[in-house]
């Protein structure tokens, strides 16, 4: 098959909610084509898709050194780290990111998720207002996240 296909197959199982097979058919690319961002990025959605956090982190990090301007690749990374565990990680490399995140809610929204989850409650406030400003749908997610539990009653808008 050549990478076009393979690319395409591989969708086609993440579409059907099949993150296992969408990897396996990537494996099936070459060392050369497997580092093309386009097989980069279907890889690291399938990794977050079936919970393969540490795989996730290293994919998503790997994007990162290749695409330095591309916000999300920062988001994914940060996202993966903290679902490892590695909670400060994920804060530390989400503020290694591109200027233009500040501009992204979802950003201010996972670095208050971060900060929370760390203790540090004044920046998560902070942060999480912001998220709120820029996105008022957020705070309906926020109301179940565990992540921002510790901070009690959520920061008005």
């Amino acid at each position: 098959m050549d990478f076009v296909s393979t690319l395409t197959s591989a969708l086609g199982w993440l579409e059907l909610g099949s993150p296992e097979e969408a990897l396996r058919e990537l494996s099936l690319l070459d060392a050369r084509q497997r580092m093309r961002r386009q097989a980069l990025e279907l890889k690291l959605v399938a990794e977050m898709k079936a919970g393969h956090w540490n795989a996730g982190a290293d994919t998503g990090r790997l994007l990162c050194l290749r695409e330095p301007g591309e916000p999300r690749f920062f988001i994914h990374a940060a996202y993966c780290l903290h679902e490892t565990g590695d909670t400060a990680a994920a804060r530390n490399w989400l503020m290694t990111g591109p200027t233009s995140l500040i501009k992204d809610p979802l950003f201010h929204y996972n670095i208050a998720c971060y900060h929370a989850v760390l203790g540090e409650k004044g920046p998560a406030r902070s942060h999480l207002q912001r998220a709120f400003q820029m996105n008022s749908q957020l705070r309906q997610l926020a109301e179940k996240d565990e992540d921002l539990a510790t901070l009690g009653e959520l920061p008005k808008e």
